[in-house]
């Protein structure tokens, strides 16, 4: 870097601390609000936990883990969305309350697009294709020449009517074109149990929440629902071998206000892609099933307005409601 390269850079950094500074923390005893729309110990939470520390350091702010679960996330969402644009207030996010939500739901309190400003896609949590030890299928193609072999004798768990494991299964359905049953539950801790034995023929559980039944060799995995294999499965070849283009994760990105100034947003997406390539937390996060992401703004906006295209078209085409 010349002398000149420097002394725009010294002023870049001036212009942005005098523009940032009163609003975000460069003053000391002020706070950052990062709001949680799930209860605590969930994965949003622990990721949230996870980032609190790193952000602060990077940011030079106080932040604070706020947990406002409710009406499926949008309680919280509706928090951040009707907050000042300071860059005091943010939200970590979710493809439940930004794309599987609005998609869903015309009554939300918000509008997902307008009344938020996205900042960075801070992750992904893949899932996993499972089925039972004694299934014939080996295979993510097996299973699905055994499914075409069998038109709705088959059946898949889910942990609710409008979940992201209902949508993957039934984006699954779609894209092979086979015909199985749904059977909802309340939750996949209790689909796992009928999964073993057998009642349910296969399901896509979360990674976390999925691996160790593969592990302890109560459960066969097939494959990964994410685009290409994850570091977090690399023996797991993913769905889209067998069916191109198949993707389907639980994101999460990191929101504001709408109308956060420009400077702002690029502080905070700095900090953030900072503190998500340390080796160290990305170890940490891991053991949750989260896949550091990053990028640009940009970047976050097209992934979010693919993702809820998909899942509304699924969503219309398969008649499916949250009720």
């Amino acid at each position: 870097m010349n002398r000149h390269q420097f002394i725009r850079t010294l002023a870049l950094s001036a212009a942005l601390t005098a523009a940032w500074g009163p609003a975000v923390a460069q003053t000391p005893g002020r706070t950052v609000r990062l709001v949680v729309p799930f209860p605590a110990g969930g994965a949003t939470d622990l990721f949230a936990r996870a980032l609190q520390t790193r952000l602060s350091e990077a940011l030079g702010a106080n932040v604070v883990v706020d947990n406002k679960p409710g009406a499926g996330g949008s309680l919280g969402a509706d928090i951040v969305a009707k907050a000042p644009a300071d860059g005091l207030t943010l939200l970590l996010a979710t493809s439940s309350t930004h794309a599987i939500g609005p998609a869903l739901s015309v009554r939300l309190p918000y509008n997902t697009v307008t009344d938020f400003t996205p900042i960075v896609h801070v992750g992904n949590a893949p899932s996993l294709m499972l089925v039972p030890n004694n299934s014939p299928a080996q295979s993510v193609k097996e299973w699905i020449e055994l499914a075409r072999r069998q038109p709705g004798r088959l059946n898949y768990g889910s942990s609710g009517n409008g979940t992201i494991v209902q949508l993957t299964a039934e984006l699954f359905k779609a894209q092979a074109g086979i015909f199985v049953t749904h059977i909802p539950y309340k939750g996949t801790a209790l689909a796992i149990p009928d999964l073993v034995t057998g009642n349910l023929d296969v399901m896509f559980d979360s990674l976390p929440t999925g691996l160790p039944h593969v592990r302890d060799k109560r459960l066969r995995a097939l494959a990964v629902t994410s685009l290409k294999r994850s570091p977090l499965a690399p023996d797991l070849p993913p769905v889209a071998d067998t069916l191109p283009g198949f993707d389907s994760n639980t994101w999460f990105g990191l929101y504001g206000p709408k109308g956060l100034p420009a400077d702002a947003v690029q502080r905070i997406n700095a900090a953030v892609n900072t503190v998500i390539a340390q080796p160290d937390l990305r170890a940490r996060l891991s053991t949750f099933g989260i896949e550091p992401v990053g990028g640009t703004p940009q970047q976050m906006a097209q992934m979010v307005a693919e993702d809820l295209a998909k899942w509304k078209r699924i969503i219309v085409e398969r008649k499916i409601s949250n009720d």
